[in-house]
């Protein structure tokens, strides 16, 4: 497996767009991916029960037909929280592509993101469909445009495509994303398109996503606040001729560990990305009893605005990890837990056993200082490890959220 150029455009049959179409100000609000060979496609969805329109539709593609041929996404109304009208308005912009493409309306996915409440500009979306067909590329950049488009308050597009082996043929996964704030695991206000040439069984194709969100998206935080709007969609048009996936063997290994790349690859530039933030924070929980311990103690910390707040200030404040591990739930001996922290500029253990190492603040502090920032707990119960994602909170969230209507 490799990295390539490129996004949701880098895999054979895939085509996408990014353009204007005034629903935001002097901004790109809308993108399409489209495939012209129809794919087998697979879905995970906010865990939310207050669920947005375009959720609904979705779901039931996903659950129902699917099959799709593409994707129709905007930017600045999330289409959330707007009854049975909101519902139509996904129905209208399915039934717009459908006349274009020639397809069936119920093969056309749609996605939102953007401000809840408010019922999208449909004449907008209708004709922003219209603008879109013509333009539609396989290239580089047309994938980067489409990327561009679904930003929020994202500061830089998320993309990536890698290729991997597959029954002596090449096939490529790719994807994008976008999340910025509203990010809690279980999903977050992330949209992730993923598209794939490979040929595989759609029961497969489900089970490969499913699992992939637990260990990605499922495992990043900006904010505890979980989204109306989390959707993944994965689909996969057969075009790379690799001999059809229908069983768990060493070709669906592979297909996994790319997708899985790709998810956490997205996952990662989210949680860097949160709104405000200023380093990327992973911690890493390692010797725990079982995964499920392991995950709810690197959450918690991950989650923690004391914590958060302490990485912002390059404050070695271990005190406050501790204590969240020990709200999480999960039950542990502190007085047997090492804790290090990790970046760019070293490594250096912060307490162990449970009490200070009479570490060098300045040391900490220059490590604190990098872009990226892990800290290790080691609980020595057993072999068990979880690693989840998030950021620093800054002043600039708050200011963000603030004025975010405005």
């Amino acid at each position: 497996m490799q990295e390539k150029m490129g996004g949701v455009t880098a895999a054979k049959g895939f085509t996408a767009i990014g353009v204007a179409a005034g629903i935001k100000k002097d901004r790109k609000d809308m993108a399409m991916i489209y495939s012209e060979a129809e794919c087998r496609v697979a879905g995970t969805f906010t865990t939310n029960v207050v669920k947005a329109a375009p959720v609904k539709w979705d779901q039931g593609i996903v659950y129902g037909n699917k099959t799709a041929h593409g994707v129709v996404v905007n930017s600045g109304v999330a289409n959330a929280c707007t009854g049975a009208e909101g519902l139509g308005y996904c129905k209208e912009t399915a039934e717009k592509a459908a006349e274009l493409f020639g397809i069936e309306a119920n093969q056309v996915l749609v996605a939102s993101t953007g401000v809840i409440g408010q019922q999208i500009p449909i004449d907008k979306i209708k004709a922003g469909v219209e603008k879109m067909k013509p333009l539609l590329s396989a290239s580089a950049a047309a994938g980067t445009l489409a990327a561009e488009a679904i930003m929020t308050t994202d500061t830089v597009e998320k993309e990536i495509a890698v290729e991997v082996e597959l029954g002596g043929k090449i096939v490529t996964v790719g994807g994008m994303s976008k999340g910025s704030g509203m990010i809690h695991p279980n999903m977050c206000t992330m949209l992730s398109f993923v598209t794939t040439d490979a040929c595989i069984a759609q029961e497969l194709l489900q089970k490969a996503l499913s699992a992939s969100v637990v260990d990605s998206y499922n495992m990043i935080s900006v904010d505890g606040d979980t989204s109306t709007n989390d959707t993944c969609l994965l689909l996969a048009n057969a075009q790379a001729g690799n001999p059809e996936i229908t069983e768990e063997n060493e070709d669906y290994t592979k297909f996994v560990e790319a997708l899985n790349y790709v998810n956490t690859y997205l996952a990662k530039k989210m949680a860097a990305d949160g709104e405000g933030a200023t380093k990327l924070f992973e911690v890493k929980v390692i010797g725990a009893e079982n995964k499920e311990q392991a995950v709810t103690l690197a959450k918690s910390v991950v989650t923690s605005n004391l914590t958060k707040a302490a990485i912002y200030g390059r404050d070695a404040n271990w005190g406050r990890i501790l204590c969240a591990m020990g709200y999480s739930g999960a039950q542990f001996d502190p007085e047997k837990v090492d804790l290090y922290f990790e970046s760019a500029a070293g490594k250096l253990k912060i307490i162990e056993n449970g009490v200070s190492t009479g570490y060098s603040e300045e040391e900490a502090t220059k490590i604190l200082s990098e872009d990226a920032v892990t800290a290790i707990a080691d609980v020595k119960l057993g072999d068990a490890c979880a690693t989840a994602w998030g950021c620093d909170l800054t002043y600039d969230y708050v200011k963000i959220n603030a004025d975010y209507r405005s």
